[in-house]
């Protein structure tokens, strides 16, 4: 009897622990912290969340702070995919040709992809040092005077998208490298028979045919981008000032400076919201480019 019940069922016995799983460190957290959003708590162990309904949502939305925080998030995110979906295609159709020491390149160029996030914070808070620092070395070079990079609300944001670029350009490399790899030669083929140039070939053959792998990779970075935490706290948390402050960032200030955890708890319901509006943003820019199809 029980073996019957079993074989019936198994498809659904083998899938219960993923299930469980995901309940547990996806569905579970999100939905504390749903409810978290709608108490006021300063996680002390003698006083229970209160129950304050839409006041920390109506209090983040009345917050100059949080909206300054919210057009640096963007603005960082979208920057820098956009630099490095740039870069990362260019760089693609470099190393997709034949050339000597190619496979050694390729992985020197992944490294700072597989480093961790808060050592490379580290070294490039070396380079930017304004005194003894390589990037003012070699601004002095050129009769450049030397920069507060960090230091400065005016180049602090800038010299932050400049390192996740350099970290993360060759995730989008790898990405149009492996999209590449499924390309038929048919149509190149043809194109050189009919006299077609190199730019007329690219624009006309790889960038369609890799279009849905670019717009793949660009929305997988994105989402990352939105989330980024480590570099900027590593290296600034979020200073000078409030000037390089995302709202993850002021998510944590909120939470484990000032122990306004259901504010902190409201604000990271609403960056939810943004990250899946900015994801569906670009799921209808696939649709509209024809992608899918």
């Amino acid at each position: 009897m029980v073996s019957k019940w079993v074989d019936k069922n198994v498809r659904y016995i083998f899938s219960l622990p993923a299930v469980l799983f995901v309940a547990l460190m996806v569905v579970f957290p999100l939905a504390y912290t749903g409810w978290l959003s709608f108490h006021e708590w300063s996680m002390s162990g003698t006083e229970a969340p209160k129950w304050v309904g839409l006041e920390n949502y109506l209090a983040l939305i009345k917050d100059t702070r949080f909206w300054e925080a919210t057009g640096r998030t963007l603005y960082f995110s979208f920057g820098v995919v956009v630099a490095e979906t740039l870069l990362g295609v260019l760089i693609a159709l470099l190393l997709n040709r034949s050339f000597k020491f190619k496979n050694l390149v390729k992985t020197l160029f992944l490294l700072p992809m597989v480093s961790t996030p808060v050592a490379i914070a580290m070294v490039w808070m070396l380079i930017y040092e304004p005194t003894v620092g390589f990037a003012n070395f070699l601004l002095g070079k050129f009769g450049i005077d030397p920069q507060l990079w960090l230091a400065s609300s005016s180049t602090v944001l800038h010299s932050l998208m400049l390192v996740d670029i350099w970290e993360w350009t060759p995730m989008i490399t790898l990405i149009v490298l492996g999209g590449m790899t499924t390309l038929q030669s048919e149509p190149y083929e043809s194109a050189v028979v009919d006299g077609a140039n190199r730019w007329q070939i690219f624009w006309k053959i790889t960038f369609p045919l890799l279009l849905p792998t670019i717009v793949v990779a660009m929305l997988l970075r994105m989402i990352d981008a939105l989330k980024t935490f480590d570099l900027i706290y590593a290296t600034t948390q979020g200073g000078p000032g409030n000037s390089s402050e995302t709202l993850n960032t002021y998510g944590y200030v909120l939470g484990f400076s000032f122990f306004k955890v259901g504010l902190a708890s409201a604000l990271i319901m609403l960056f939810l919201l943004l990250v899946a509006m900015v994801s569906l943003f670009f799921v209808y820019v696939r649709k509209k480019a024809g992608v899918d199809q």
